[in-house]
């Protein structure tokens, strides 16, 4: 018989709105199971949990071979067609409107509640001093910010993951 997981720990380094929210659906799936998670924030998926960012992460339209038009069955979208201006906006607010009707909850709404359901968040310390950031430039959710070496001795016996 397996083993059943009993703890991941989700490493978050892209700061894009796609790339943001599959860490924190597994987090979320995680805890919703009763499996111990936390996320560790790196590179620009800080983005996510910055006080000034949070809010306005976008879609990468431009460098995104798998990004389809109008839907995701629809032809690819070729690169230079990602840098028309507005093009980031719209598909942005084309995915927000598909989330919402699955009612997955905006960034900072989803953040807050992974974090009252016992997930534990932190920051990169290598990235908040490369990016001249502090503790106070983060959401409340945040529990620490940490280096790699304590990132590690906190997933002792988790199942690590990059999203």
């Amino acid at each position: 018989m397996k083993e059943p997981i009993k703890k991941v720990s989700i490493v978050v380094s892209r700061g894009s709105l796609e790339g943001v929210y599959p860490g924190l659906i597994m987090a979320n799936g995680a805890r919703m199971e009763g499996i111990e998670a936390q996320l560790f924030f790196t590179f620009f998926g800080l983005y996510a949990v910055l006080e000034k960012k949070m809010d306005k992460l976008k879609v990468a339209t431009v460098g995104n071979p798998a990004m389809c038009v109008p839907d995701a069955m629809g032809p690819g979208l070729p690169t230079w067609m990602g840098a028309i201006p507005g093009m980031s906006w719209y598909a942005t607010s084309m995915m927000k409107k598909e989330m919402e009707k699955l009612d997955i909850p905006p960034v900072r709404e989803f953040i807050e509640m992974i974090h009252d359901a016992g997930c534990e968040i932190y920051g990169c310390k290598a990235t908040v001093d490369m990016f001249h950031l502090s503790k106070k430039d983060f959401c409340p959710q945040v529990d620490a910010v940490i280096t790699v070496g304590e990132f590690y001795e906190k997933s002792a016996g988790a199942q690590i993951i990059f999203t």
